[in-house]
């Protein structure tokens, strides 16, 4: 049977990624996800800090006047970890929210995770982060991208 510790570091980790997304830091996304390969069934995916950072600035929006922050929630819902070891996986529901001035309070994107973790003396740690998105809504104030090229 898992250590009830070990997942909730793993999951610790799921609601750091909200977290870091939520408030604009993708530089933190990155390192976050800086050991994994991360992406989805419509684009690909990238590796390593700087290209996963990168990713997350290019395609979403930030307003500098409100802290330079996508203005979203990011809501990991019903996390199922399974620990074997010094591996694990995740799968988890996501509902993404946002709030501007053009756009009224609303969920924009809805979809799941699913994620692999390893183990070593520094603790648990993303290996792959899978994004399959299933409904998107009004993302115009969130992407700087057209989530058609996607297939979206």
């Amino acid at each position: 049977m898992a250590d009830p510790q070990d997942k909730t570091a793993i999951a610790e980790l799921l609601y750091t990624y909200a977290e870091l997304i939520d408030a604009g830091d993708f530089d933190g996304v990155g390192r976050l996800l800086g050991r994994a390969s991360f992406g989805g069934p419509a684009s690909g995916s990238v590796s390593g800090a700087e290209n996963i950072a990168g990713l997350f600035a290019a395609t979403t929006r930030r307003y500098p006047e409100h802290g330079n922050r996508p203005r979203t929630r990011h809501l990991v819902l019903n996390p199922i970890i399974d620990v074997d070891g010094d591996a694990a996986t995740a799968r988890s529901t996501f509902v993404v929210v946002q709030h501007t001035e053009t756009v009224p309070l609303q969920p924009i994107v809805v979809g799941r995770y699913a994620d692999a973790f390893a183990r070593d003396a520094g603790g648990w740690y993303f290996t792959q982060r899978l994004v399959d998105v299933e409904m998107v809504g009004d993302v115009s104030a969130h992407l700087n991208v057209d989530p058609a090229v996607y297939g979206r």
